[in-house]
This record gives C-alpha cells, sequence and structure tokens, in this order.
C-alpha cells in the first residue's frame, strides 16, 4: 500500500487535535478553514479511517484518530530531526572527513592546517592516515580516505589529480663531512658518498633511484622505513642521506647540517589527489579548500620571493 502523506496534514492533523477547534487550527498553520478542512479529508482518505467526530460545537478524536495521535507526532519529531541533522551537515557542525598523506606531510606540513580546521569546524570528525604513496592511493579507492596527499605512481589515472607543491632535495650529513661546508652541492659531488636509503616502497627512495645511480655513490646496505633511524645513522658517522626538503624537521639534530643541491631536475613533486568517480561530502570539501588555499598562498609567497613555487618548509640549520 503506497501512502502519500505530507508533513504539512500531519502538522494539521496536529493542530486539530491539540485545539480541537476547526477555526483556530486552521489560524495555527495559517490556511483559510476551508482550505483546512479540505486537508483533514485528505488525511482520513489516506487513513483510510475517520480520525475526528465533528458536530456543531465540539471536535473529538475517534479511537482511530487517538492510536494516530503518537504516530504523526513521532513523524513530525522524526523528519525535523532528519533535517535538522542534515542542515548540521551542510554547515558543517558535524561530518567525517579522512585524508591520507605522505609521513613528510602528515608530520609536518599538514598538522597546522589541520588545527585550522578543527577550530573551525569542532563538530566535524577528521582522520588522519599517514602512509606511504601506493597506501594511499589504496585508502583513497577503498573510500577509507576523502583525499591524498601524495607523490605521483603509475595508477593516477582513475583519480583527479592537482599540483600541491615541488619538494627539491637536500644533502644531509655530519658537521665533520668533507662536503658540510658547501653552500649548495652538485649531483656529481656526491660520487663516494656512503649512502643511507629509505626503503624502496617509499616515493622519495624511487625518485631518486634513477638520478643518483650514475653519480658514483655507495651503497652502505643501510634501508630503512623512518626518517628518524636515518638520522640517528647520520648522526653516527654510518653515512649521509638525501632526503627531500619537507622532511628536513626530522634532521635538527645539533651535529649534522643540510646542504640544497644544486639540481633543478632533481625535485620531487606532490600531488593532491581525490576520487574520480565519487563526490566528496561538504566537510572533504572544506578540508580540500583549505589545503588548495594553503597551497596557493605558500606558493604565492615563495614567488614574491623569487624562490620556487611550493609550500614554505621548516629547514635544517643550512651551511653559508
Amino acid at each position: 500500500m503506497h501512502v502519500n502523506i505530507s508533513t504539512r496534514l500531519l502538522q494539521a492533523f496536529l493542530a486539530l487535535s491539540d485545539c480541537r477547534h476547526f477555526g483556530h487550527a486552521a489560524e495555527r498553520c495559517h490556511v483559510s478553514q476551508s482550505a483546512f478542512s479540505v486537508m483533514i479529508q485528505k488525511l482520513e482518505a489516506a487513513a483510510g479511517a475517520r480520525l475526528f467526530e465533528r458536530d456543531t460545537r465540539n471536535v473529538t478524536l475517534t479511537p482511530e484518530g487517538e492510536l494516530f495521535v503518537e504516530v504523526a507526532r513521532q513523524l513530525v519529531a522524526d523528519i525535523d530531526a532528519a533535517f535538522s541533522n542534515m542542515s548540521d551537515y551542510v554547515a558543517r557542525r558535524k561530518g567525517r572527513v579522512a585524508i591520507a598523506a605522505l609521513p613528510s606531510l602528515a608530520a609536518g606540513w599538514l598538522p597546522p592546517l589541520l588545527a585550522d580546521y578543527r577550530q573551525r569546524f569542532p563538530g566535524v570528525t577528521v582522520e588522519l592516515f599517514d602512509a606511504i604513496s601506493d597506501q594511499c592511493l589504496d585508502l583513497l579507492r577503498q573510500g577509507k580516505a576523502d583525499i591524498a596527499l601524495t607523490a605521483p605512481g603509475p595508477n593516477l589515472i582513475e583519480f583527479d589529480t592537482r599540483p600541491l607543491c615541488s619538494d627539491p632535495f637536500y644533502l644531509v650529513c655530519r658537521r665533520d663531512h668533507p662536503l658540510a661546508a658547501k653552500r649548495r652541492i652538485k649531483v656529481p659531488q656526491l660520487a663516494g658518498c656512503e649512502l643511507i636509503h629509505l626503503a624502496r616502497s617509499t616515493s622519495v627512495r624511487q625518485h631518486l633511484e634513477a638520478m643518483l645511480h650514475p653519480a658514483g655513490t655507495i651503497n652502505t646496505g643501510l634501508e630503512v622505513e623512518h626518517l628518524a633511524t636515518v638520522a640517528a645513522l647520520i648522526e653516527s658517522g654510518l653515512g649521509v642521506s638525501v632526503v627531500p626538503e619537507l622532511t628536513l624537521f626530522q634532521f635538527r639534530l645539533p651535529n649534522l647540517v643540510a646542504i640544497p643541491l644544486d639540481a633543478p631536475e632533481l625535485v620531487r613533486p606532490l600531488l593532491i589527489v581525490t576520487p574520480k568517480e565519487r563526490s566528496l561530502s561538504i566537510a572533504a570539501q572544506g578540508l580540500l579548500e583549505l589545503v588548495e588555499a594553503k597551497a596557493a598562498a605558500e606558493s604565492g609567497g615563495a614567488r614574491d620571493k623569487g624562490a620556487r613555487k611550493g609550500p614554505k618548509k621548516e629547514r635544517v640549520r643550512v651551511r653559508p
């Protein structure tokens, strides 16, 4: 059985059950008495029973009307709650957004932005996944993340992508290393350096592999997952490493220095990646707008200073 009852009819029924007077109930509903009578007739026709007893002086509920009162009140309350809940989502007073980001972004560039978002929209739950590039894309595919900040890869055709920034590379070494006094370093000057590598699954390693192979560097055999481990190994004199600028906050140790590589071709592009076939929620769209605004503002500031495009990074002390 298909029943077509509008909220307006339910509210008319409840007004009459409260007022027990057609004129007063019609006034509450802001309609004429004749129009109100038609509304009650439509509701009774849809219910298949008389809901009110009427005479020239009294309006009372029938037994069926008494049963329907609580049903009508619950229906109106549920509809009001549903629209109020939706209003909260639209106004970003409620919701959920999940973002996946490379560890270098998740630990440095992103947290202040997430703090800003939470301050603006405290009712929205924010979930953060810090993961390597392939895992970021898998989280998008599975619907567990709404947005990913990651490096380019071979399987991006299924996603929408836009630039986030360009991340240049630095040599990190001990202060007593022969290259530590250099202001900038060209790739051929890395010949003979004993390199500590990040794991092959990381976007940093994949980006460096082809670029540094001809440079005559020496592989120490040390390949680790975490930047903090790389920093500790360098500080212990076990080698040097080449890392993106966005990771330099991990190398703020008194005995380490970071020197920029003079290699325009050795830059790691980073991307904002979103699903192509799935619309973002209002909460996720709000976070995306903050990410894009921050990237654009910092990129613009860098251009104003005659520097490269991309977000400003926190720097390890660089030798003059």
